[in-house]
């Protein structure tokens, strides 16, 4: 019923002080709970740029490794960036990657909801930001081929974690309840034919208690109400309503925070 995953990337929780902004030449020894993420913000320089400086190839990091963290050239040179939207992409993984918020990615943007299209264009630097990814990109994807890469919710859930929780990075894949084997009733006995855009996911309960409370980048807040043969460790399936959708969503890492 679920699919086997590999385990990606680890992201740790709260980094320790503010740190200056860093010059090109300057690193940063790694301290107990930094991410990658607040050593670029406090730094000034992007996820990326210190992967870059660095040959990493997740965001992996461990206490007492010594971080380059150089900007790359053509960042470092250029007033404004953009980024363009792909398949699988959400707001919080952009901002994530590009060392900035999703409030100032929204903010700069003048987005008013995390709906997003894969081909749009966002400005991830807030200098000269333009406001360009409130609309639909000008080839508009047909509805009947393509979804949206995030789904329209008034509510900050989808796009920013609370504030309280336990983070956790897992490998993600989707499901259906018409899935080849499913009986339609989770291992908690939910129904989840009855209401298909429900949102349930199935955990390893070694790892996540079923039962809990668990936000999910992309997603919004879920219950861990199912369980599945290939979900083992930190990996999670989640209920999609159809099945476009959860082959749309592929296998990917993200971050999740158990809430209870």
């Amino acid at each position: 019923m679920k699919k086997p995953l590999l385990t990606l990337t680890a992201l740790a929780g709260l980094s320790l002080g503010v740190a200056a902004p860093a010059s090109a030449a300057s690193t940063h020894t790694v301290q107990s709970g930094d991410t990658l993420y607040r050593i670029a913000v406090n730094n000034n320089v992007s996820v990326n740029d210190i992967k870059q400086a660095n040959g990493l190839n997740s965001n992996m990091i461990y206490p007492n490794q010594v971080l380059k963290l150089a900007k790359s050239e053509a960042k470092a040179s250029s007033a404004s960036k953009t980024y363009t939207v792909k398949a699988g992409d959400t707001l919080y993984r952009i901002a994530t990657n590009n060392g900035v918020s999703v409030n100032q990615l929204m903010t700069w943007n003048g987005l008013k909801s995390d709906l997003i299209f894969p081909g749009q264009q966002f400005s991830v630097k807030g200098a000269n930001a333009a406001s360009v990814a409130n609309s639909a990109p000008a080839a508009k994807p047909k509805a009947s081929t393509s979804a949206p890469v995030t789904k329209q919710s008034t509510s900050t859930t989808q796009t920013q974690a609370p504030a309280s929780g336990k983070t956790m990075t897992v490998e993600a894949t989707a499901y259906t309840p018409y899935c080849a084997g499913c009986s339609g009733i989770t291992a908690t006995g939910i129904d989840v034919r009855s209401n298909p855009n429900q949102k349930v996911i199935a955990v390893d309960p070694s790892v996540i208690p079923l039962g809990s409370k668990v936000w999910v980048e992309g997603y919004g807040e879920a219950i861990a109400g199912d369980t599945g043969g290939a979900i083992k460790g930190n990996k999670i399936d989640i209920l999609m309503p159809t099945q476009e959708q959860a082959l749309n969503f592929g296998r990917k890492s993200i971050t999740i925070k158990v809430l209870n």
